[in-house]
């Protein structure tokens, strides 16, 4: 390609505290407007804010998980910009030294681990929300979501193109959400990301003027709006044209970006340390009582998994939850490898589908993990065909009992008796001549179809090696 995509990110998560970031206003999303904003939120003179502790925690544990140096002071900034929904009229954040400053974070990209430096994460305060959905020739102002903390993460722009920031964002999504400080609802703003996006001439080391795209808050809308900004970038470079650094949004019904205001840049925000907060200082003791209380990592259970027996594609999609990764340790405890194989298959397979039909999580599963390692050890001793586990799991889902219960209600023990595979196989041959015929004259796929025919026939039933094994035996030996 003429031109090379750059993107960084930033990410603004919403962190699961109980109150805000410098306030006791419940932190909660979806009440009545106006109804969770204090004094210090609408910023009432002689208001104080306070530092929320948990918040503070919380960026911790990310840095521990980026491997990031948590910087034992860092200091509460003024960011001065007039907006109807900042009440103050200056938005409290981090910025000479955030709580967080580097850090690396690995992904994968079309089945290829990437890695990314991160510049920095640093808390602080939203804003409100101003609504012009409901309202004719006026804005309302909702301050609700005033002051709830947020946990900015910016990379440094080494993302090549919408689809590997994509995965990046879809990582980070999984990571936040795993170890526990944000909820990752993209519907309700929990997890927004920004893109900056600029191209240059393929080789080129400058990179190009960026362009931020605003409030992404779906996966598949940041993919098109990267595309579409990049492709728009293109087109006026090569018309003669220069870009001009902007923040922009997306039009998702309309598919482009469109131009919001002019880029500010940091001299415009007239940062100064906030008179009102003291630095934050955290010690080596917070870090490792912190350390303390952290779950494994996603990477570290996907070894784990892997080395149990898990298919590494498999392994990196059950790791895309937490939930799903307990349910499938749960499931392959004490179970063989091929049993640990089997699990896996059937987590990524009939039972995911089955989640998904039903539009629930894990945790409401009608079948328990226990149950799926059972089915996996019935699959392994032949008692049960593989063919017949999706039929299992849906009787599971329908209260019909417990896996060796649903076997027996429905006679479907698998047939290992070589005698009766035998008989089977020799009613199938003589009723498809042409198939044996076509398989003795080298056309192999015509044995496919007589392994069909015969558990067709058997309902399913029939031990698979045992079926392959008479019919070659019988075919070859005619």
């Amino acid at each position: 390609m003429a031109w090379e995509i750059v993107v960084g990110i930033e990410t603004h998560t919403q962190l699961l505290t109980r109150s805000k970031m410098f306030s006791g206003a419940p932190n909660a999303f979806g009440a009545a407007p106006n109804t969770q904003a204090c004094a210090v939120d609408i910023a009432l003179p002689g208001t104080l804010p306070v530092a929320n502790r948990a918040a503070i925690e919380h960026a911790i544990r990310f840095g521990l998980a980026v491997n990031g140096r948590i910087s034992p002071r860092s200091v509460f900034a003024r960011k001065n910009y007039f907006y109807p929904d900042l009440p103050k009229g200056y938005q409290i954040s981090q910025y000479e030294i955030p709580v967080v400053q580097g850090g690396t974070f690995r992904f994968f990209a079309d089945k290829i681990e990437k890695s990314i430096r991160l510049t920095r994460a640093h808390l602080e305060e939203d804003a409100g929300k101003s609504l012009h959905e409901n309202f004719s020739d006026v804005t309302g102002i909702d301050l609700n979501r005033a002051g709830t903390p947020l946990l900015e993460i910016v990379t440094e722009p080494e993302l090549r193109g919408a689809k590997e920031a994509v995965a990046y964002a879809r990582a980070l999504h999984v990571l936040v959400v795993w170890i526990g400080i944000c909820d990752g609802n993209m519907q309700e703003g929990s997890f927004r990301c920004d893109a900056n996006v600029s191209v240059r001439k393929t080789g080129d080391e400058k990179l190009g003027t960026r362009c931020e795209i605003k409030n992404l808050n779906s996966f598949r809308f940041m993919e098109q709006a990267i595309e579409y900004e990049a492709a728009r970038q293109i087109e006026v470079l090569e018309g003669g044209g220069s870009i001009v650094q902007q923040t922009r949004l997306y039009d998702a019904d309309r598919n482009e970006t469109r131009s919001m205001r002019s880029k500010e840049d940091v001299q415009d925000y007239r940062y100064f340390p906030d008179p009102d907060l003291l630095p934050l200082v955290i010690s080596e003791q917070d870090i490792e009582r912190v350390r303390a209380s952290m779950p494994e990592l996603p990477e570290t259970k996907r070894a784990k998994l892997i080395e149990a027996g898990v298919p590494p594609a498999q392994a990196n999609q059950i790791t895309s939850d937490i939930e799903l990764t307990r349910y499938t340790v749960s499931a392959i405890r004490d179970a063989s490898r091929i049993a640990t194989q089997t699990v896996s298959s059937l987590i990524v397979g009939p039972l995911s589908a089955r989640l998904n039909q039903d539009n629930i999580s894990i945790d409401k599963s009608k079948m328990s993990a226990d149950q799926l390692r059972i089915l996996a050890q019935r699959m392994e001793d032949g008692t049960l065909s593989g063919k017949l586990a999706k039929e299992i799991i849906d009787a599971a889902w329908a209260g019909e009992g417990n896996v060796d219960e649903i076997i027996e209600k429905r006679g479907l023990r698998q047939i290992s008796d070589s005698g009766a595979i035998e008989k089977i196989v020799d009613e199938v041959l003589a009723a498809n001549a042409k198939q044996v015929a076509d398989y003795r004259a080298g056309k192999e796929k015509a044995f496919n179809s007589l392994v069909g025919q015969v558990m067709k026939r058997s309902q399913g039933k029939a031990n698979p090696a045992q079926v392959n094994e008479v019919l070659r035996r019988k075919l070859t030996s005619a």
